[in-house]
């Protein structure tokens, strides 16, 4: 799949305005709404031992969060506990290791991991003397693929480290970073309360390049309060500077109502509805000016760089991180709040510290709740990858995948992206379905289309969404 070329976004308004509704950004399918408590630790069990009898065993990828942070950014919408008090996380650390314990018991010798991330939170909270023991526990309990291959990341907070200890860090193997920029503008730092340097990226930037780390990701935020169209674009030029391998584009969804710290951000202060889509287009038409591969919604990213060759080769994956590669693994989740994706199924871990906890304590997995995957599930959770990720759909392939006539499954389906192909955003034939580059604008439109549990009382819920903006 090609990359928006330079000014695809021209005469797009329109269709911004049409498509820019309530809506899922699937992260998984079914969505986390969808999770319930029904779902046991006894059925996770089952879900592991029926994914360790695959003739071809499933790697794994481990996320592991760590939900400390030394203050509070406003708009942030993370499970996320904000102390000074370094004991709190020496205790959690005790939890996560029983935790990583347990998790070990239920997956076969065979299972190699192949890829690990640490989120938050900061996980840059702890120190690298502590990162080192969770690698250590963790390489007690699993069975680690080779270090040439084992894909190690991080999200740093460039106010959480220093030179030394981020040295450190990635003399431990950490191969793979991302870096909470957010804006470089005084003003809107200051209105989210996360003030950061550019020198200071540079120069974790600096180190890391200089420790060969493979991949280096921004993450920045459009919508932000005080931004505009203006502000942004310094912002940009300074990101282009720094060419980091991978930039992460994310849409602020301010939703005070769900989130109680963005009550501490003025709505008034908020870029409007027009100044906001601009902010967005002109992003896209500037990076991908720069070299930046448009992978889609959200993320860009190098040529060479693993998540670009991945749109191409197969091993692109949506998760609860946003796109990643290592398609092919079971991801589990560890720590308050993670969730995990084990063979048919989705569970997620309690997100309140003390329940977390209290289930470790009694032996138990920590899962509040999950979904076991309806054989209806599974057929629509594969052709929103295969959309989201690739952008095509070859009918028969799809069919011989999932023991489905596509055209007799997705009847309805097909009638309704009749709009969609009319608008440029989709070219169905009668052999398959392919996104155009113009149309990976809207992939979490043309995902909505096969979403069986979504309703127009959901596209249409101002007063209390669900889900943030599509555009």
């Amino acid at each position: 799949m090609s990359s928006v070329p330079k000014k695809a976004t021209e005469g797009l308004e329109p269709l911004l305005n049409k498509y820019d509704v309530y809506g899922p950004r699937y992260t998984s399918y079914p969505t986390a709404l969808q999770f319930n408590e029904a779902f046991t630790e006894e059925d996770y069990i089952k879900q592991a031992q029926a994914s360790n009898q695959h003739l071809v065993p499933k790697p794994l990828s481990l996320y592991i969060h760590i939900p400390f942070c030394k203050s509070l950014c406003y708009y942030c919408g993370c499970n996320k506990i904000v102390t000074h008090k370094s004991e709190a996380a020496d205790s959690y650390l005790d939890y996560l290791f029983q935790e990583t314990q347990l998790q070990g018991q239920h997956f076969a010798d065979d299972r190699l991991v192949q890829q690990i991330h640490f989120g938050g939170g900061t996980p840059t909270y702890l120190a690298a003397s502590q990162l080192r023991e969770i690698m250590e526990v963790i390489a007690q309990n699993f069975h680690l693929g080779l270090p040439d291959t084992l894909e190690l990341g991080i999200e740093i907070d460039p106010r959480s480290v220093t030179l030394e200890s981020l040295t450190d860090l990635l003399n431990m193997g950490f191969n793979r970073i991302s870096i909470g920029v957010q804006d470089f503008d005084p003003d809107v730092q200051q209105a989210i309360n996360r003030i950061q340097s550019y020198e200071s990226i540079k120069d974790i930037m600096d180190t890391a390049r200089a420790k060969n780390v493979n991949s280096i990701s921004l993450d920045i935020i459009y919508g932000l309060p005080k931004q505009t169209r203006k502000s942004f674009d310094d912002t940009l030029d300074q990101v282009i500077a720094l060419r980091p391998d991978r930039i992460a584009l994310y849409n602020y969804a301010h939703m005070p109502q769900r989130i109680p710290s963005q009550r501490l951000i003025h709505t008034s202060d908020l870029p409007g509805a027009d100044e906001k889509m601009r902010i967005f287009l002109d992003s896209i038409d500037r990076l991908t000016a720069a070299g930046y591969v448009y992978i889609g919604m959200d993320h860009f990213a190098l040529p060479d760089d693993s998540l670009a060759t991945s749109l191409s080769d197969g091993g692109l994956q949506r998760n609860f991180q946003g796109y990643s590669t290592h398609a092919e693994c079971d991801v589990i989740g560890l720590g308050v709040s993670a969730i995990s994706r084990i063979n048919e199924s989705y569970s997620q871990n309690i997100g309140v510290l003390s329940g977390y906890k209290g289930m470790v304590d009694h032996g138990n997995l920590p899962i509040q709740k999950g979904l076991n995957l309806s054989a209806d599930d599974t057929v629509r959770a594969g052709l929103i990858q295969e959309l989201m990720c690739s952008g095509l759909v070859i009918f028969s392939d799809f069919n011989e995948r999932h023991d489905v006539f596509f055209h007799h499954y997705f009847k309805p389906e097909l009638v309704k992206l009749g709009d969609l192909a009319d608008d440029g955003l989709l070219e169905v034939t009668e052999i398959s379905i392919k996104v155009t580059p113009k149309g990976r604008l809207f992939l979490r439109n043309i995902a909505m289309t096969f979403d069986a549990y979504f309703t127009q009382t959901d596209l249409q819920n101002t007063e209390e969404p669900r889900y943030s903006k599509t555009i």
